[in-house]
């Protein structure tokens, strides 16, 4: 079966011949108030796998619509250490965490090319004004990012390593499915190590894990190619039932 890599997506430009548009911010908007949308919204030239987005302490001035690639946030300590704090496919919305002190308290790499919208705050707010339903998105949005937050949260403070890999697994496969992939066979766009960041385990223990899952026959990898072979019992692993796999839960973005 041939799998539509996320990053070799084309799409329209206008909001509302975007295929994306039912998962990003226009969600709920009538084709008038779409175009008041579309107005504001500025197309950049598309990131380079490795360029940045922003970073720690740039000013906030825009949130940003992912339309293809993938894009990485992080946090660095005092002492340098990386900690990543999310993964963004097509259709999710990144910088909200900024609008509180108007200022980015995580750096936003590409991790493919990667192509985005962006949409100037204060212009949005003026907008939303006179379209109510911006609003109620973006409040729809922001309390997503809140649940996600808390997911990630008891995934590594309450599961072990094949629960938390299994978790991120199927919350990718989730997402993916939403955007018209395939569910059981991706490229992943973040390495062992980043996963492994990401879930509070080391790149061995993740290595491990994936040969664990392989030998059960849950799936097959060869490089950032996966194959997930029984959907079902990775679940099973996850503590997800069919129905629970969300969007940047740690089961994905999480496992956003």
């Amino acid at each position: 079966m041939t799998t539509k890599p996320i990053k070799l997506s084309t799409l329209k430009t206008a909001c509302k011949s975007c295929k994306l548009h039912d998962l990003c911010l226009p969600l709920g908007l009538d084709l008038g108030d779409m175009d008041k949308l579309d107005n504001i919204i500025k197309r950049r030239k598309p990131l380079q796998k490795g360029e940045f987005l922003f970073q720690t302490g740039n000013k906030f001035t825009s949130i940003y619509a992912v339309r293809s690639g993938s894009i990485k946030t992080y946090t660095e300590s005092e002492q340098g250490d990386e900690q990543i704090t999310g993964l963004y496919l097509p259709g999710e919305l990144l910088g909200l965490d900024a609008i509180h002190n108007y200022e980015h308290p995580c750096s936003a790499i590409a991790l493919e090319t990667t192509s985005l919208c962006e949409i100037p705050f204060e212009i949005l707010e003026e907008l939303s004004e006179s379209v109510p339903n911006l609003h109620h998105q973006l409040y729809r949005i922001m309390s997503k990012e809140i649940a996600s937050d808390q997911t990630l949260l008891m995934l590594i403070a309450q599961k072990n390593a094949e629960e938390k890999l299994a978790a991120f697994l199927i919350n990718l496969s989730t997402r993916l499915k939403l955007r018209n992939f395939s569910e059981t066979e991706f490229h992943l766009s973040m390495s062992r190590k980043d996963i492994g960041n990401y879930l509070g385990l080391t790149i061995e223990t993740i290595s491990r894990t994936f040969s664990r899952f392989q030998s059960e026959g849950l799936l097959t990898t060869q490089r950032k190619y996966v194959h997930i072979l029984d959907l079902r019992k990775l679940k099973a692993i996850a503590g997800m039932a069919d129905d629970c796999a969300h969007h940047n839960e740690p089961s994905d973005s999480a496992v956003n």
